[in-house]
């Protein structure tokens, strides 16, 4: 039986928590949203002024990331690139960069996914979440 790692409920908090400093850091208004590895949604924070849609936008950013095992941009980038029929693909709907899986020992055990604020900087404060696991 193979054996991989998981998020806990304190790993979920610490993500969260550095996601959120680093929001507030650079005044930002987003949504915090972190899945296991299956897209699930284990944390959904809606800072204060965070538009409204960024909280649906948030976990399928996350869910994304953590089903295809690498950052949702990179499907924005395929499908800028001419393929649009990517856009076809099932359960994949927020094909946005700030989207970034959780690695740990080579395996995908979450993702976090930021909205409210431009792709890269949704993405910057989604890895400065999973910096504070220290993988």
């Amino acid at each position: 039986m193979n054996t991989k790692p998981f998020l806990t409920l304190e790993d979920v908090r610490r993500v969260a928590q550095a996601a959120e400093a680093e929001a507030l850091k650079n005044n930002w208004a987003v949504t915090i949203a972190v899945t296991d590895d299956g897209g699930h949604l284990l944390w959904l924070q809606r800072l204060d002024g965070a538009p409204p849609v960024s909280a649906h936008i948030a976990p399928g950013k996350a869910r994304t990331a953590a089903l295809g095992r690498r950052e949702s941009r990179v499907y924005e980038e395929i499908i800028n690139q001419g393929r649009t029929a990517f856009l076809s693909a099932p359960t994949i709907d927020s094909m946005l960069e700030g989207g970034v899986p959780i690695m740990a020992d080579g395996h995908c055990i979450g993702a976090v996914g930021v909205s409210g604020v431009k792709s890269i900087e949704d993405a910057q404060i989604a890895k400065a979440g999973i910096a504070a696991l220290g993988l």
